[in-house]
């Protein structure tokens, strides 16, 4: 069960759990329709590629997945990476560009399989919540805008926003009447059946809409744009004729896309088990799940597919229980390919255009924003930093400043942790931060310093100052005791500081005292020099007993 999760309630069955899977697998089905030929056109591709993306992959991940209600496909990030990462190797819809979208997705497989292998899934924490929330909200931004030149009917080239905003406001008095109308009244339905009930398929609804008013009205010959012929059919086993500069030229691209992927799954999939308790997530599972997903429908036209938000929370809302309810909904997909292609002909792309723009807008994260503002200024301009150059240098560019800005702050935060010179009170049963408890008491002679952090290469210097700086601030000092309660890890490096700084104290005639060494800490320090310069009775189970052992020998 530990490698195909699926058993766990295939063997256990509920029949209680067969209606809700049958209406979720039914609900989701119908909204995967119209919603992965959108995704599709945004990532360049013809829309039939979006109705293959959701079957093998869909399969796969109900089978191997360890979210019972996670719903994987074409979602708008990965489309928009796509568009991003191919469109300047080639002409969008091409062959070529067909064929990279298709590698592309076996790459990504291979990575995110072999981070679950070798369980790696630890390393997407380098990308921090503030990071994320910016670039998704600037690509949803980019996402949406992109989407104008189908909702006007005008010619639109470029991925950059500002290059974007630019071409819009150059040829918008080229705006196709009709078209604007067909997509503003769409996104009016859309934003008004999400008001009514969230299980309406208000995508269905716009699109047999705009099909029916389009065949009717003849539309299509005054110059509005419809998707045209949709091959109907199974995409058959797919062969690849592999090419070491396609490779190459990916690689970067692949990277971003499974570490986002996976990002964005592994959080939906977070956010709806914490709701069920029945079953327990596995991280490094779930990217071998969406790794192999990925790999087999690579082999079936598949692009880069992952979980998405909106179609996991109405699979939650619709009632899914297991996997079932995706199985479901591949096989809804698998007979609209068979027998339901030739009635999209029709389809105007300012629909299509409607329903990613009605999908990405709560993406815009602006709460958070607010949020970060007034509660941690350094995560505001982290998620400020990330949304800007997103927007400003690109969708790639983005991801990477993201990435390299979520490591400074990290490397800043260890190499410069907290720490607080701590004083005596509740008449000595306790010791706290001299600044948040002003009444702390406090002996010219002795001081007490906790530090909050472990002590490594990258802050050894940093303690050695801060502990000078109160020392200095002294006039006779006698005792430096060290609260080592919060420090976990001393490294070689630190242990050549303390010592030399232990040494150094002894030639101004100060002692130093450990108090609440952990024990991996403790062994650390029992396998180095430092048992030559301190003895053993100058290390305490509490800062008390430091404290009461140092105004003794003050006499």
């Amino acid at each position: 069960m530990k490698y195909i999760p699926s058993l766990a309630w295939i063997n256990n069955y509920d029949k209680k759990w067969l209606s809700g899977d049958i209406s979720a697998g039914l609900t989701v089905g119908v909204m995967l329709i119209p919603q992965g030929m959108a995704y599709s056109m945004l990532a360049g591709l013809p829309p039939i590629y979006g109705l293959y993306a959701v079957t093998i992959p869909l399969i796969l991940y109900a089978f191997l997945g360890t979210s019972r209600q996670l719903s994987v496909g074409p979602v708008a990030m990965i489309s928009l990476l796509i568009s991003s990462g191919i469109g300047h190797l080639a002409i969008a819809g091409s062959d070529q560009y067909i064929a990279m979208a298709i590698l592309l997705a076996l790459m990504v497989g291979i990575i995110q399989f072999s981070m679950g292998i070798f369980k790696l899934g630890f390393l997407v924490n380098f990308l921090s919540h503030p990071v994320i929330a910016g670039f998704t909200s600037a690509a949803a931004i980019i996402i949406a805008i992109s989407q104008f030149k189908h909702l006007l009917g005008i010619k639109v080239s470029g991925e950059k926003f500002l290059d974007i905003i630019t071409q819009i406001f150059q040829n918008i008095v080229h705006t196709h009447p009709a078209t604007f109308v067909i997509g503003l009244v769409s996104i009016g339905i859309l934003l008004m059946v999400k008001k009514i009930h969230k299980l309406i398929p208000g995508p269905l609804v716009v699109v047999i809409l705009g099909i029916l008013v389009v065949y009717f009205s003849g539309l299509s010959e005054e110059g509005v744009k419809i998707v045209g012929e949709v091959p109907g059919g199974l995409p058959f086993f797919h062969h690849f004729s592999l090419n070491a500069d396609y490779f190459r030229a990916l690689l970067p691209i692949a990277l971003t896309i499974a570490f986002v992927g996976f990002m964005e799954s592994i959080a939906v999939a977070k956010a709806i088990q914490a709701k069920h308790k029945d079953y327990k997530l596995d991280a490094n599972q779930e990217l071998v799940a969406l790794g192999l997903a990925n790999i087999a429908g690579s082999f079936f036209k598949s692009f880069p597919v992952t979980g998405g938000f909106s179609r996991t929370a109405v699979n939650d809302q619709a009632g899914a229980k297991t996997g079932l309810a995706s199985l479901i909904s591949a096989v809804l997909i698998i007979l609209t390919l068979l027998f339901f292609t030739s009635y999209f002909y029709y389809l105007p792309n300012s629909v299509l255009a409607a329903i990613i723009i009605v999908a990405v807008y709560g993406l815009v994260d602006v709460k958070e924003a607010k949020h970060l503002y007034h509660s941690d200024k350094t995560d505001f301009y982290l998620f400020m930093a990330s949304a800007l150059s997103t927007l400003m240098l690109g969708i790639e560019e983005g991801i990477i400043t993201g990435v390299i800005l979520s490591i400074a702050v990290l490397v800043y935060r260890v190499s410069y942790p907290h720490f607080a010179e701590i004083g005596m009170i509740n008449n000595g049963k306790d010791f706290r931060n001299v600044n948040r408890f002003p009444d702390a008491e406090t002996k010219d002679e002795i001081i007490m310093m906790r530090f909050d952090a472990q002590l490594y290469f990258a802050n050894s210097n940093f303690f050695k100052e801060n502990a000078y700086n109160l020392i200095s601030g002294r006039k006779k000092p006698k005792f430096f005791i060290l609260d080592a309660s919060p420090i976990c890890i001393v490294d070689s490096t630190s242990v050549h500081m303390l010592h030399d700084f232990i040494m150094e104290l002894k030639g101004e005639g100060i002692t130093f005292l450990f108090a609440n060494l952990i024990g991996p800490v403790k062994d650390t320090l029992n396998k180095s020099s430092l048992t030559e310069i301190v003895n053993a009775e100058e290390s305490f189970m509490s800062v008390k007993d430091a404290y009461e052992y140092a105004v003794k020998k003050l006499g």
